[in-house]
């Protein structure tokens, strides 16, 4: 018996299209190295493409936010005295005018009285001063009176009504001292607890002065902060007219909570510092938000987005048909023998799901889809249907250049 020597099974042959798609998958092979293989004689593969149409297109600009109160008010007594009365609900929202503490009245009340005793008796001392004025004048012009008499009466004439004038000053601010017993909101806004409990002495000039904090809420204030360099990159953009708009006080900002929802009122920019946070590195920007059903809150984080910008005759592709090699980035492109060529292309910024294209592509170009990953330099397509994206470029109206 003879022993049988069996050959080897021969290697299974993998197709050149299936070798050049994983090379492209995993970025062994660049689009110059591509352009230099022959394309092998297959059918056409199937794809989608979208025609390159430059289009004003909206830029925005995210950055990360903080809500603040556009108005904090520390609600301090004015006088000393005892509280008798809180009278609003820690934490609730209060109106202008509300009343929120009552310190004990009886005592300025005392003192308004006794203020108002003195100017009626200041005040009779007047009218006898000028009686007695009005007999001496007519005395002194028949010399039956002295002229030091007539200087003394019109002395005391002056001297009493000088002394009504500060009665009526001491009633003024006996009446202020016993106003500033009661205690009323100068804003509408959330109220913080009240620090102390009715029959606490309230001294006012000091610690023990400070009885509440209101906050106002309607509306709100939105801190945020662009880096230099972002600031910088917008700049250099504006002076190649890649990048218009009208102006900062027409921009709109639009805030994205943390649940993802988009609150629904718009706000404005208010204040831009002029000079950088030596510690953030950022310049402090503060936007004004409607907030009329108190939706916001003091101190929550929030995406603020900046819209009203757009970007001329921009150029944008679907992020599908962008693909990566080892020298960048690239797209295969329809020439008008409907065989299909890698391009390389240089990229910007996002918009929605497509790139925003600085160079490499123009109108009229057929950038590939779907599809694109089975392809290879010079294979011949069959375009099935134009690929529309989902969230193209809206035309925007021209505008003014965006102020520094």
């Amino acid at each position: 018996m003879h022993n049988r020597q069996q050959s080897p099974t021969p290697p299974k042959r993998i197709p050149v299209e299936l070798a050049l798609a994983l090379a492209l998958a995993v970025g062994f092979i660049s689009p110059a190295a591509l352009a230099q293989t022959p394309a092998a004689s297959r059918p056409p593969t199937a794809v989608t493409i979208v025609e390159i149409k430059p289009e004003n297109t909206p830029a925005t600009f995210e950055f990360t936010g903080k809500t603040a109160s556009s108005r904090q008010v520390q609600i301090n007594a004015r006088v000393e005295g005892y509280l008798d009365q809180i009278a609003y609900e820690e934490g609730s929202l209060v109106k202008t005018g509300q009343l929120l503490f009552q310190l004990d009245p009886k005592p300025f009340q005392a003192s308004l009285d006794s203020a108002k005793a003195t100017l009626a008796q200041q005040q009779a001392l007047l009218v006898k001063a000028q009686q007695t004025l009005a007999r001496v004048k007519p005395l002194a012009k028949q010399n039956a009176v002295s002229q030091q008499d007539l200087d003394n009466s019109i002395a005391n004439e002056l001297s009493a009504a000088a002394q009504v004038q500060a009665a009526k000053a001491s009633v003024a601010q006996a009446q202020l001292n016993l106003g500033y017993t009661t205690i009323r909101s100068p804003l509408n806004g959330l109220s913080s607890s009240a620090n102390f409990r009715e029959g606490a002495l309230i001294v006012p000039g000091g610690s023990n002065a400070q009885l509440t904090t209101i906050v106002q809420i309607d509306p709100m204030w939105v801190n945020f902060g662009v880096g230099e360099n972002e600031v910088l990159k917008i700049e250099a953009q504006k002076g190649k007219g890649e990048l218009k708009g009208p102006g900062l006080d027409k921009i709109e900002v639009e805030l994205t909570l943390a649940d993802g929802s988009t609150y629904p009122l718009k706000g404005q920019i208010t204040f831009v510092d002029p000079v950088i946070n030596a510690q953030t590195g950022t310049y402090n920007i503060r936007a004004v938000v409607p907030n009329p059903d108190n939706v916001l809150s003091p101190g929550q984080f929030a995406r603020v987005q900046l819209k009203g910008a757009f970007r001329p005759n921009a150029i944008l592709v679907p992020q599908a048909a962008v693909m990566q090699g080892p020298t960048g980035k690239f797209v295969f492109v329809v020439g008008p023998d409907n065989t299909a060529q890698p391009k390389p292309i240089q990229v910007g910024d996002w918009y929605g799901d497509q790139w925003i294209i600085n160079s490499g592509l123009q109108a009229g170009d057929r950038v590939v889809v779907n599809g694109a990953v089975r392809l290879q330099p010079g294979a011949p397509v069959q375009i099935q249907s134009a690929a529309a994206p989902e969230s193209g470029p809206t035309k925007v109206p021209s505008a003014t250049p965006l102020k520094p």
